[in-house]
């Protein structure tokens, strides 16, 4: 994998997607939301489109997050398409490398295994997934039993169809733990800064002056992911944004909804404790017009020195959420990234 030529100020712009399911509609609704945002990602020249991964969450779509990056590669043609993250733990190192084989060799060169290691569910869920498995399973150990499978090293147990397959490891965190793993590894970096943003700059630092070069990665290539919610008026953003802001209090109170329409002003919807937990979790989040949002952004590149910035912009109306993703793309020029 060669490293890229991304200039430190123009990095790559990429989607992140948890299929959210809009209050009034269906889960199969939000899916297809998904394959039409997918599309028209890739005529606006995106450079990825990832699906996260999250359990018994009633208001996402995207539990089975493999299966769906097979239905967008099936829909697009040349866009990447990443599980941003796969929670590793959470599977047999041996059918993950199966399944990324499976949609590497039906869209060669398009799908990139974004992993990860929280399990993206409560307990409960979290122990009906694994049946019995020991929750605290060494992470680095699954990855490394993976990438054996990957690589095809030292197994009598070959993964099919892997071979001659040269899928992008990726890993993804809020936290310092997978920033050090893939400096050590020499791997591309993701940190979730779309919900957990109090350890975006430690994490960035730790990556960038502990990289070790691999045979995958020459120079460090860290990514970060962020909320945004642009429109033709900074005052229209706000309004677009208070959909997110509603979904984030109902997880501050922990009974999670379907995504609410927006609403004119958030005043008396919240109280001032639950205000300030929200502003915390969306700490990184761009607002505005692209005017407003680019001198942002450059600094947010500038400090953390990301070479791709993934965006999360959850709109409750579809045309305004592709609206969105259309002033996101006139940010900047981009150029051949990772």
């Amino acid at each position: 994998m060669a490293t890229p030529s991304t200039p430190a100020d123009r990095p790559a712009l990429s989607l992140l997607d948890l299929a959210p399911i809009r209050k009034g509609h269906t889960a199969g609704d939000a899916l297809h939301r998904t394959v039409e945002l997918a599309a028209h990602a890739e005529r606006l020249g995106f450079h990825r489109y990832w699906l996260a991964e999250h359990h018994n969450m009633a208001p996402m779509a995207s539990s089975a997050n493999i299966i769906l990056a097979g239905v967008v590669l099936g829909g697009t043609r040349s866009i990447r398409v990443g599980t941003g993250s796969l929670n590793l733990l959470n599977y047999a190192p041996l059918v993950v490398a199966e399944q990324a084989g499976t949609l590497d060799a039906l869209h060669p060169g398009r799908f990139d295994l974004g992993l990860g290691r929280a399990p993206g569910a409560d307990p409960s869920t979290t122990a009906a997934i694994r049946r019995g498995r020991p929750a605290q399973q060494e992470y680095a150990e699954q990855l490394a039993e993976l990438l054996s499978y990957l690589h095809g090293t030292g197994r009598q147990v070959r993964a099919v169809p892997v071979e001659d397959a040269d899928i992008p490891i990726h890993l993804l965190g809020s936290g310092i733990y997978s920033a050090a793993l893939a400096a050590r590894l020499g791997l591309p970096f993701v940190f979730a800064a779309h919900f957990a943003p109090a350890r975006l700059q430690e994490a960035m630092d730790l990556y960038h002056s502990a990289f070790c070069p691999s045979p995958a990665l020459s120079e460090p290539y860290a990514m970060v992911s962020v909320n945004a919610v642009l429109a033709d008026d900074d005052r229209e953003a706000a309004r677009l944004f208070t959909s997110v802001q509603r979904r984030f209090l109902s997880t501050v109170r922990g009974r999670m909804r379907p995504l609410d329409p927006p609403v004119d002003d958030m005043h008396g919807l919240w109280t001032p404790d639950e205000a300030a937990a929200v502003k915390e979790q969306l700490g990184q989040s761009y607002v505005g017009t692209p005017a407003t949002v680019r001198p942002q952004l450059e600094a947010l590149v500038a400090r953390t020195g990301a070479r791709e910035v993934i965006f999360m912009s959850e709109t409750y109306d579809q045309e305004a959420r592709l609206r969105s993703y259309e002033l996101i793309a006139s940010l900047w020029s981009r150029v051949t990234p990772l």
